[in-house]
């Protein structure tokens, strides 16, 4: 895999027994993006590894300058590749997801491989019908155009501003551009969005099956995966014999992982994990 280096194996300096956890990032955003999650992880005790993409190179330069490697790669091929991270670590990791990142750490959880997992934004999985009008505008740069499919898209800094930095201001909004976006294949997106037209999808996740805790987090003002789509992934759990959590921040975009505000998430998110025994709150 072409991990960074960083993202290889977990700091084995940081352990107090708990799962390590492992970051998955979603379409346009590099795996560098979580550094600053890795390292609040590793103040509260967490080992942690932020794998990249199948393709993506080891640096948001080099995976822009070669965004062909991530052409036509699919959602089965990223879960596998993450699972594939998973089994030299020797035991469950916690799995924190962002965008498909969640569609992923949905899929690993309900395959039994993570002991928790956590979808932030997470992209629709089949059975989700929520398609309001923010998202279809936000897609449109890829769904617009079939051949799309089989290549890798780069968004401009207007498409990244409208899906992700909306809540933002605009100085904000082209700096992570500039800092963590990064080209990605289109095929997930197309895959998702045709999910519930298309048996054995590979957008569809057990959510009926024996497996450890899910928290999903909204974005009020999300315009990528609108809050009614989380909420709606959430509903999709409502008749499991499992523990499901939902939240929301009412007033937070697609940038939530990334922007001024990601540390209110991730310390929501280390909160949330010690309610399930996994770890322990970090003072504020």
């Amino acid at each position: 895999m072409s991990d960074t280096p960083a993202a290889q194996s977990p700091d084995p300096t940081a352990s107090n027994g708990a799962p390590p956890v492992m970051f998955v990032h979603g379409l346009w955003l590099a795996a560098s993006s979580w550094d600053p999650w890795r390292e609040k992880f590793g103040a509260a005790g967490f080992s942690t590894l932020a794998p990249t993409w199948p393709g993506e190179a080891p640096t948001v330069t080099d995976t822009r300058a070669h965004a062909d490697d991530q052409a036509g790669i699919g959602i089965d091929e990223v879960t596998a590749h993450f699972a594939e991270a998973i089994a030299p670590l020797g035991r469950k990791p916690i799995v924190v997801g962002h965008s498909f990142g969640g569609l992923i750490a949905q899929k690993l959880l309900a395959a039994d491989v993570a002991a928790a997992a956590v979808a932030i934004d997470p992209a629709q999985i089949q059975g989700v019908k929520a398609l309001p009008f923010a998202q279809l505008r936000s897609s449109f740069p890829v769904l617009g155009n079939p051949v799309n499919a089989k290549r890798s898209v780069t968004l401009t800094p207007d498409a990244f501003a409208y899906g992700f930095g909306n809540a933002l201001d605009r100085s904000e909004s082209d700096s992570l551009y500039d800092h963590w976006a990064i080209p990605s294949p289109g095929r997930p997106l197309f895959q998702a969005a045709f999910a519930n037209f298309l048996p054995g999808s590979p957008a569809h996740v057990d959510t009926n099956v024996e497996r450890g805790p899910l928290l999903i987090l909204g974005g009020g003002q999300d315009h990528t995966v609108p809050e009614s789509v989380s909420r709606s992934a959430y509903h999709r759990y409502h008749r499991a014999h499992t523990d499901n959590d939902y939240l929301v921040f009412p007033d937070r975009g697609h940038s939530l992982t990334v922007d001024h505000g990601w540390p209110e998430v991730a310390d929501t998110v280390i909160e949330w994990l010690a309610t399930k025994g996994f770890g322990a709150a970090v003072s504020h």
